[in-house]
């Protein structure tokens, strides 16, 4: 095996990956697709030389591969910010050969635009805030959806605040509304109460989670700080 050190470029796809090796010349050995599986890139580096630094565009599942490569081949792995890397690139050519091969040539010269590899713990905990954002996101889609409906319907004078239990029961029985509408209502309602209760539940999971997280315990001892601003803080 030759010995030379060389920089790999990594192009991430469901079921494979582009791969370039690009030896500390800026010449080309290898550009060419393997399986998406760390041993099949290892195994198909492995005959060009010594990697000394290897980078990753930053997308769903490539942190994984790169902890995989940097664990189990003790890889250096940088993962690249796919925006920097496009404006950098200046190229109408969009193709994986090409953008891994630029990957390479920035690993290369040092020039990479990197992002954090977070660990594991904390893409799982991302994972439960991020979905957390989505039912927040939903709730506030569907009283949105349910308050233009009512403008619609000019539907005024209200008997008690929105979304409370009294509210719902008065938009329930309110003759402003047509058959249609109420209908509509009845069920984004009913979608409401569901959302609710799944953001209580993931809330209640988060802090089971982070029960003993020192710096989400760190960050809610700060005036103004709450769970939520913690996890998030903790996850992005």
């Amino acid at each position: 095996m030759r010995r030379i050190a060389v920089y790999v470029g990594l192009d991430y796809h469901q079921d494979s990956v582009q791969v370039c090796v690009m030896d500390a010349g800026g010449q080309t050995l290898m550009n060419r697709r393997c399986a998406n599986d760390w041993l099949a890139i290892v195994e198909a580096v492995a005959g060009y030389g010594r990697v000394v630094g290897a980078a990753l565009e930053s997308c769903c599942g490539a942190a994984d591969l790169g902890e995989e490569l940097i664990e189990h081949a003790a890889w250096s792995v940088d993962l690249a910010h796919p925006g920097f890397v496009s404006r950098m690139k200046q190229n109408p050519d969009k193709s994986d050969f090409s953008d891994v091969q630029l990957l390479a040539d920035l690993e290369r010269v040092g020039y990479l635009p990197k992002v954090w590899l977070a660990p594991q713990e904390v893409r799982e905990l991302r994972r439960l805030v991020r979905y957390r954002q989505q039912l927040v996101a939903d709730r506030r889609n569907t009283k949105l959806r349910v308050g233009a409906l009512l403008r619609d319907q000019r539907v005024r004078n209200a008997p008690a605040e929105p979304w409370t239990q009294p509210w719902r029961q008065w938009v329930g029985q309110t003759p402003q509304l047509s058959e249609q509408s109420r209908w509509v209502i009845e069920r984004q309602l009913h979608h409401l109460t569901e959302v609710v209760e799944q953001i209580e539940e993931v809330e209640k999971h988060l802090e089971e989670v982070t029960r003993e997280d020192s710096v989400v315990c760190m960050l809610r001892t700060h005036q103004g700080i709450g769970p939520v601003t913690a996890w998030m803080l903790r996850a992005e």
